[in-house]
C-alpha cells in the first residue's frame, strides 16, 4: 500500500483502510494483478493508491468539463429540432467519453506527442467532431441538405454522416500543435481499428525517416486511440485480432489507449446475451492489458482514469484500456423505440437526470460556476450552431485531398497501362545480383545456395530465363534504388510459401536476419520485411493504413494462399474497393494471391477472382469509348516481366490505385514462364494483353481463345501450329477491362467466326461472368462468347484427382478443337 510519497514505512491502520476505500471503493476500479510482470503490477499500485493526493482538478479544468459536456447536449438537442428525422447516433448518456478525449489530448499535447490517430465507430462521432476536433458545423448541415461533402466535379460517391472525418490542429497551451487525425470508418463496427493502427505505424516510421527527432522512442510522438462500443469488442473478431498486433515487431505502435463506451447494450441485445465474459474488456487481458473501470456520471471521475491510462502506456508502452460504464439515452438510433425489449432499464434511463446536467449542478452547488454562466454557454452554442446552419446554405466544399505527402498525385480519369516501367539492364543485373549477396560471414543454409543464390546469379549473367521471384526482386530492388520504400507483409513472406523468395535470409548458426535488398546502395530506401501473425483481417487492415498515409512506400500484403483472403472480405469491400470512391482516399496496397488449379483439391485452389471483380467499377458495354476512373486492378499475370511491371507501376504512377494479383503457385518454378532481361529493359512496360504468338498465319485463324492465367500454358502445350487455326489470347488485366488492347487483337484476326473465353475455374466463379458481357460487346456484329470450362460447382474445384484430370483434358481438347 502506497499510503503517501513521504517515505514513511508506518502508519494507523485506520488511515491504511481510510486510503484503500478512497482508492479501490469509489468510481473507480482497477484490474492489474493478472499482469505477469511484477514491475508493472507494483508501478500501477503504487501511482493508482498516490494518484488521490498527487492529482487535483483545478477549477479551469472544471469549467473546461462543463463547457464540453453543455456544449455536447446542446448539440444533441439542436440536432433533435432541426433534423428530427435523422439517425445521428448521439452522445446522450456517454457524454463523459467527450471529457476522457479532452483530457487525453491535453496531456499528449503537454507532453511532447505530436501526431494522434484516432479510430471510433458511429455513436458519438459527430458529437466529437463538432465539440473537440473543429469539424465545422455548416460542412454537416449541408451534407444533411443532401449535398456533398465534396466539390461536386469530383468523381465520389460521398458516405454517410456517421463516417465523416476530422484532422485539426489542437493546442493545450504548449509550444506545438497536436494533430489528431479521426480515420473515416465504414459501418462495420470495428473494422476501423487495424486500420488506425497500420496508418499510425507508417506516420512514425515517416517521423523516424525525416530524422525530426533520432532520440525518441516509438510512442513519445504518436499515440493510437480506439473507441470502442461495449458489444463489438467482445463480438467482433477483429478486436482479437488488433490487439495481438499490438506488441509485436513491424506493427507495434508503443501503446494504444482504448476506450470502450459501455452504455450496456447492443441494439437490443443485453450483456447476458452478448457476451461469454463477466467485464467487457476481459478480451483485452489477453495480452496483459490492464483495465481502468469507470462511472461515467462522474466526469471528474474519467478524467483520472484518463491520467492513469496515459501514465502506464508512456511508461510501458503498452496498449490500456477504459471501461467507460454509461447508457444510451435513446435506442439504436434517435428513431428507435427501446423500451419495446428493454422496458425496465429504460423506465430507470427515462427517470435519470442528464450528465451534463448533474455535472453542471454540481459546479453551481460548488461555486465554479454561475446559474448565469450556465445559461450562456449553452445558449451561446446553440446561436451557434444557428449561425452555422444558415451559413451551410452558402457553403460550398473545398478539395481536401491530395495535399501534404499526396501533392503531386492526380485523380486519373482513365486507366494508365502505357507507362514506361522499365530500368536499365545493368541496374536490372545489379539489384537482382544483391538481393542475393551477403556478408562472407554470413551461413546461408545450403540448399539456398544451391538451389536459389548461385542459380539466381548465373541466370543474371547470361540474360535469359528470368524467374518469378528474381523479376520480383529486382522490381524491389529498382524501386528502392530510386528511393521508394516497400513493406512486404504477410505470413511467412519472407521465405515465401512456396519457398521460392528468400527476401530475408537467416544466418544458420546465429539465426541473425539479413535482408540483402537493403543493400544496394546508402541513398535507397528501405524493405521491411514484415512476418506477420495468423491474422488477415486485422492485418491487411493494417496495411491498408499504412497504404493511404504513405504515398511512397509500396505496401504489399501476400495471402499464404488464395483463399486465405476470405477472413478479411470487411476490409476488401469497405476501404480497399471504395475508400477512395466514399472518401477521397487513394490506397496503392498490393494484394498477391497465389492462385491456380493443379488438382490438388478445392482447398487453397482459388484466389476467388470474380469476388473482386464483382467489386470493380469496370462498365458493362464497353462499345463505346467512355472516361473512367477505376476503383482498382485486377490482374492475372503470366510472366516474370510481367510483375516486374505491374510492382513498379504501382509507384511511378501520378496516382495511387490497389492492386489485386492473382498469383501463380506452378508458374514460379515452370520454365517456359520466365522472361529476358531486355523484357523489362528501357521503354518496356506492363502489357494488359499479352498477343497470340502460337498461330503462325493471322489470316487463317478461325477461332479466337480468350484466356488468362497459368492454362495458357497448358493450351500451349498442347497447341499443334501445323494444323491448328486457333489464336490464343492471354487477357492479362481483367479490371479495367483493356478495351483497346482487346480491340486490337480482334483486329488481328479478320476471318475469324468463333470466339472463345476458356478458363479452368468453374463457370461460377473465375472471370467468365466479367468477362462476358464486356467482350461481347466488342465482338463483331452477330458473333456470340463461348464458354468453355468447368461446369457450375460449389466448391472451387473437385477435390479428386481422376474427375480434375479428366476434365482439364476436356477443357483443352474443347478450346483447341
Amino acid at each position: 500500500m502506497s499510503l503517501d510519497t513521504s517515505g514513511t514505512k508506518e502508519a494507523k491502520l485506520s488511515d491504511v483502510y481510510q486510503a484503500l476505500t478512497d482508492t479501490y471503493c469509489g468510481h473507480l476500479a482497477y484490474e492489474f494483478e493478472h499482469i505477469p510482470e511484477t514491475a508493472e503490477r507494483r508501478w500501477f499500485a503504487d501511482y493508482v493508491e498516490t494518484m488521490g493526493r498527487t492529482l487535483e482538478l483545478n477549477n479551469d479544468k472544471r469549467r473546461r468539463y462543463h463547457e464540453l459536456l453543455a456544449r455536447s447536449e446542446t448539440f444533441d438537442k439542436f440536432m433533435q429540432k432541426k433534423f428530427g428525422q435523422v439517425k445521428r447516433y448521439g452522445l446522450e448518456g456517454a457524454e463523459s467519453a467527450i471529457v476522457a478525449l479532452d483530457e487525453l489530448f491535453a496531456l499528449c499535447n503537454h507532453t511532447g506527442i505530436k501526431e494522434a490517430v484516432l479510430g471510433m465507430p458511429h455513436r458519438g462521432r459527430l458529437n466529437i467532431l463538432i465539440d473537440l476536433l473543429k469539424y465545422q458545423p455548416r460542412k454537416l448541415f449541408h451534407k444533411l441538405a443532401g449535398n456533398a461533402e465534396f466539390p461536386e466535379e469530383l468523381p465520389a460517391s460521398g458516405d454517410v454522416i456517421s463516417h465523416l472525418a476530422s484532422s485539426p490542429r489542437l493546442n493545450y497551451g504548449a509550444a506545438d500543435d497536436l494533430h489528431v487525425t479521426m480515420l473515416h470508418n465504414p459501418s462495420h463496427l470495428e473494422a476501423v481499428n487495424p486500420v488506425v493502427a497500420g496508418y499510425g505505424r507508417a506516420k512514425q516510421m515517416y517521423l523516424y525517416d525525416r530524422n525530426t527527432d533520432p532520440a525518441c522512442a516509438l510512442g513519445d510522438r504518436l499515440i493510437g486511440i480506439q473507441v470502442h462500443g461495449d458489444a463489438a469488442f467482445t463480438g467482433q473478431g477483429v478486436i482479437m485480432e488488433t490487439l495481438g498486433l499490438s506488441n509485436l515487431p513491424h506493427f507495434s505502435l508503443g501503446g494504444t489507449i482504448h476506450i470502450i463506451v459501455n452504455n450496456q447494450i447492443g441494439y437490443t441485445t443485453p450483456a447476458t446475451n452478448a457476451r461469454s465474459t463477466f467485464y467487457t474488456s476481459d478480451i483485452g487481458k489477453m495480452i496483459n492489458a490492464p483495465v481502468i473501470h469507470v462511472n461515467g456520471d462522474y466526469p471528474e471521475e474519467v478524467a483520472k482514469a484518463m491520467r492513469v491510462a496515459f501514465e502506464y502506456r508512456k511508461m510501458f508502452r503498452k496498449d490500456v484500456i477504459i471501461d467507460l460504464i454509461t447508457f444510451r439515452r435513446w435506442g439504436h438510433n434517435e428513431l428507435d423505440e427501446p423500451s419495446f425489449t428493454q422496458p425496465t432499464m429504460y423506465n430507470i434511463i427515462r427517470a435519470r437526470e442528464s450528465i451534463p446536467k448533474m455535472y453542471e449542478r454540481k459546479m453551481q452547488e460548488t461555486n465554479v460556476i454561475t446559474e448565469n454562466d450556465a445559461r450562456m454557454t449553452r445558449e451561446s452554442f446553440n446561436q451557434f450552431l444557428e449561425d452555422e446552419l444558415a451559413a451551410s446554405k452558402e457553403y460550398v466544399p473545398e478539395a481536401e485531398h491530395l495535399t501534404g505527402k499526396w501533392d503531386g498525385l492526380v485523380m486519373p480519369t482513365e486507366a494508365v497501362s502505357t507507362i514506361d516501367t522499365g530500368a536499365p539492364i545493368e541496374v536490372l543485373k545489379e539489384v537482382g545480383t544483391k538481393s542475393v549477396t551477403v556478408d562472407s560471414s554470413f551461413k546461408a543454409h545450403p540448399r539456398l545456395l544451391k538451389h536459389h543464390i548461385k542459380p539466381r546469379i548465373k541466370r543474371l549473367a547470361e540474360g535469359p530465363n528470368v524467374d518469378w521471384a528474381t523479376a520480383e526482386a529486382m522490381a524491389f530492388g529498382t524501386l528502392l534504388k530510386e528511393g521508394y520504400s516497400i513493406r512486404l507483409c504477410g505470413q511467412d513472406v519472407g521465405r515465401g510459401t512456396f519457398s521460392q523468395r528468400h527476401a530475408m535470409l537467416v544466418d544458420q548458426e546465429s539465426e541473425n536476419v539479413f535482408i540483402p535488398l537493403n543493400n544496394i546502395d546508402e541513398a535507397q530506401g528501405k524493405m521491411e520485411v514484415a512476418n506477420s501473425n495468423l491474422s488477415e483481417l486485422a492485418v491487411l487492415g493494417f496495411e491498408y493504413g499504412v497504404s493511404i498515409q504513405s504515398p511512397n512506400v509500396l505496401p504489399v500484403w501476400e495471402a499464404q494462399f488464395g483463399d486465405f483472403f476470405n477472413t478479411a472480405q470487411v476490409i476488401i469491400d469497405t476501404y480497399i474497393a471504395s475508400g477512395e470512391t466514399k472518401w477521397l482516399r487513394q490506397s496503392g496496397l498490393v494484394m498477391l494471391l497465389p492462385h491456380g488449379y493443379d488438382g490438388a483439391g478445392p482447398e487453397h485452389s482459388s484466389c476467388r477472382i470474380e469476388r473482386f471483380l464483382q467489386l470493380c467499377n469496370t462498365p458493362m458495354d464497353m462499345s463505346a469509348t467512355s472516361s473512367q476512373n477505376p476503383n482498382m486492378h485486377v490482374v492475372v499475370p503470366t510472366t516474370p516481366a510481367q510483375i516486374f511491371h505491374l510492382l513498379r507501376r504501382q509507384m511511378k504512377r501520378n496516382f495511387r490505385k490497389p492492386l489485386v494479383v492473382a498469383g501463380p503457385k506452378t508458374l514460379l518454378r515452370l520454365a517456359a514462364a520466365t522472361s529476358t532481361l531486355e523484357e523489362m529493359g528501357p521503354g518496356t512496360s506492363f502489357q494488359p494483353v499479352l498477343k497470340d504468338t502460337l498461330a503462325s498465319d493471322a489470316a487463317s485463324v478461325k477461332r479466337v481463345v480468350f484466356v488468362s492465367g497459368k492454362l495458357y500454358y497448358d493450351l500451349a502445350k498442347a497447341y499443334d501450329a501445323g494444323s491448328s487455326s486457333t489464336a490464343v489470347v492471354r487477357l492479362e488485366e481483367i479490371a479495367p477491362f483493356p478495351r483497346v488492347e482487346v480491340l486490337a487483337e480482334l483486329a488481328r484476326f479478320p476471318n475469324a467466326t468463333e470466339y472463345v473465353w476458356c478458363q479452368e475455374e468453374t463457370m461460377n466463379s473465375g472471370a467468365y461472368t466479367f468477362v462476358q458481357p464486356r467482350l461481347q460487346s466488342l465482338l463483331p456484329m452477330g458473333a456470340a462468347l463461348k464458354y468453355i470450362g468447368r461446369d457450375p460447382l460449389a466448391a472451387p474445384v473437385t477435390g479428386i484427382s481422376k474427375v480434375y484430370k479428366t476434365e482439364q483434358a476436356a477443357i483443352i481438347s474443347a478450346a483447341l478443337a
